[in-house]
């Protein structure tokens, strides 16, 4: 069964940081290209960062600059790594599996001071 599990959520104040992380079973996830894709109030899912099986990585314009996405294969374990957080980065953050099309529940990221 594939499955992808996200924690690292929480609340934190304007300018700090949070580590997401999302653990992957039931595929081989070193072949996988994996995203960080995030969804606010009211609003449609928007793609946060990519990164592929060679580690090439991909990010959304609002987020360049200040969030990192890495892998672990050995773990198979991906990462956000969110720095100078803004209150519009609040939201759901989901982890997506784009070989197999899996998704994670999510965990919740708020920004507020």
């Amino acid at each position: 069964e594939v499955q992808l599990v996200e924690s690292g959520g929480g609340l934190v104040q304007p300018g700090g940081s949070l580590r997401l992380s999302c653990a992957a079973s039931g595929f081989a996830f070193s072949i996988a290209a994996m995203s960080w894709v995030r969804q606010a109030p009211g609003q449609g899912r928007e793609l946060v960062a990519t990164i592929t099986d060679g580690h090439r990585t991909l990010y959304g314009d609002s987020v360049k600059g200040r969030f990192t996405i890495s892998r672990d294969n050995a773990k198979s374990t991906v990462y956000l790594q969110m720095d100078d957080l803004k209150s519009e980065d609040t939201a759901v953050y989901y982890c997506h599996d784009l070989k197999w099309d899996s998704w994670g529940q999510g965990t919740q990221v708020t920004v507020s001071s």
